[in-house]
């Protein structure tokens, strides 16, 4: 099951001489998939000269209607514009990536006798989810009562990072017992988390035989509300269950061996 992300996003309105430029830009979109943007404005009454779109300071779309052709647009690393779905008012970019992620500006311009011009912008960020994982690995498959399991959780590579959690028999574990590793950057921006686990086979934590260690990792964008956007947040949810189940030796009555059984589920929400 997915959680959808619906963003309005935030504007500001800039004027001058009359014209006005309000510029609609998505604050999230996932990697690979087409972002729209939009350039509205109001001339009262005088004629439009040109609307340019710039990613940072560097222009790649003007649309000049006394132009031929009318649409223009330049190579820059990560834009592909799609002049079918483009015009005066949207610009429409398809197959983006990580290297789309940036601040975006429109700027409209009238014609004589005003030329007046007006800008406005917004920044997008892209979001490449997981396509596997989290991973669980440990350092022994056979434990006695009493041992500590040392177990670590990584996520698989993502932007931005995800974050890990542990679930001792559906419950979440105690600070105490985690272990925190710096993240791992990849190369196009990319990053892998890992959280380690100190699991103790005691009475805690062994119940009739068994304990379920469960890890989620969880890729959520820190979105946020103001007056003028109202955010509901996109979970990318996935999971990997270790099951350990156990049996006695008579060799020892005061030793119980515990065989690990690694059972991986990828859980998508």
């Amino acid at each position: 099951m997915w959680f959808f992300l619906l963003i309005i996003s935030s504007f500001y309105i800039w004027t001058c001489d009359g014209l006005t430029v309000k510029a609609v830009v998505p604050r999230y979109k996932i990697r690979g998939e087409t972002a729209v943007l939009r350039c509205d404005f109001e001339l009262e009454g005088a004629l439009l000269y040109a609307v340019k779109w710039y990613r940072e300071n560097e222009e790649f779309y003007r649309y000049v209607p006394k132009s031929e052709p009318q649409k223009t647009s330049y190579v820059v690393d990560g834009i592909k514009v799609d002049h079918m779905h483009s015009n005066s008012r949207q610009l429409t970019l398809r197959d983006i990536t990580l290297k789309t992620t940036a601040n975006y500006r429109c700027e409209v311009s009238a014609e004589a006798p005003s030329f007046a011009s007006a800008q406005d912008g917004g920044r997008m960020e892209v979001i490449y989810l997981p396509k596997d994982g989290p991973y669980i690995t440990g350092d022994k498959s056979t434990y006695q009562f009493g041992d500590t399991i040392n177990l670590n959780c990584t996520s698989a590579k993502s932007y931005p990072a995800s974050s890990l959690h542990w679930y001792i028999n559906n419950i979440s574990a105690r600070e105490e017992s985690l272990k925190r590793y710096p993240a791992q950057k990849h190369p196009r921006g990319l990053v892998t988390t890992t959280l380690g686990l100190h699991l103790p086979l005691d009475a805690g934590t062994v119940l009739n035989g068994a304990v379920s260690v469960r890890c989620v990792a969880v890729l959520s964008p820190v979105l946020w509300t103001s007056d003028n956007e109202k955010v509901l947040p996109r979970q990318d949810k996935r999971e990997a269950l270790l099951l350990v189940t156990g049996s006695s030796s008579k060799c020892n009555s005061n030793r119980v061996v515990v065989f690990l059984f690694l059972l991986l589920i990828h859980v998508f929400f």
